[in-house]
């Protein structure tokens, strides 16, 4: 049964898409938020007078919307069980890559925080999910490794460090990366990156992969120094 002082799944989706835009560097405004979790812009309105009631939000003049303390720390909890179920799912259940996103969201709002740690102890006490993306251990803002992709020039060389959570929402997209083992730890050049369209012709050993600029900008990379 889930703690009558945890905030309805509703909410929690909310915290936890601001937790994530705000980790990777993004402003988050209502029209962006509403694009991210697919509902109509009065519907979030709506949702976020709520949550500013309840002190989980505020906005600046810029209508900028930021986690408060209170809203920092559930969100923190629902990403932990979010992204300890994606490993469950994965390096137990054995669920695959590109799914194991969808169904953690079916499970994360089910988990007490007492069955949440026994799987962090089980799992082996993971510092990432599947994905790369970190999991939370305390009630601050995760920074995020690595920069998008799709920022990067041709002829650089670059170790995958995340797929972004709005990304992991895609699962044809998670499987197209599956298949190129555009993963966490993966080592790519970058051959080509067209003028116009932006679209990156990415090498890893023998095989060649074409990515868009929108799916090069969800996968989060570290350049390789040279020697």
């Amino acid at each position: 049964m889930q703690d009558a002082s945890r905030a309805t799944p509703t909410v929690e989706e909310y915290l936890e898409a601001i937790l994530n835009m705000s980790s990777e560097g993004k402003r988050v405004l209502g029209a962006r938020l509403a694009e991210r979790l697919n509902v109509s812009a009065p519907t979030v309105t709506a949702t976020l007078r709520r949550m500013m009631r309840d002190g989980l939000v505020t906005t600046n003049r810029g209508k900028e919307i930021r986690l408060t303390s209170k809203g920092l720390k559930a969100a923190n909890n629902l990403v932990r069980r979010h992204r300890l179920a994606e490993r469950l799912l994965t390096d137990v259940l054995k669920i695959p890559w590109p799914q194991a996103h969808q169904e953690a969201c079916a499970l994360e709002h089910g988990i007490s925080d007492k069955v949440m740690e026994s799987l962090y102890q089980v799992l082996g006490q993971p510092a990432t999910c599947p994905h790369g993306n970190p999991i939370p251990v305390a009630d601050t803002l995760l920074p995020v490794k690595g920069v998008p992709l799709d920022t990067m020039a041709a002829g650089t060389t670059v170790v995958v460090e995340r797929i972004s959570e709005e990304a992991a929402n895609l699962p044809a997209l998670l499987e197209y990366l599956e298949q190129g083992n555009i993963m966490p730890g993966a080592v790519l050049s970058v051959e080509e990156v067209a003028s116009f369209a932006g679209t990156m012709k990415i090498r890893q050993n023998d095989r060649e992969f074409a990515l868009g600029a929108k799916a090069a900008s969800s996968v989060w990379v570290t350049p390789v120094s040279k020697p």
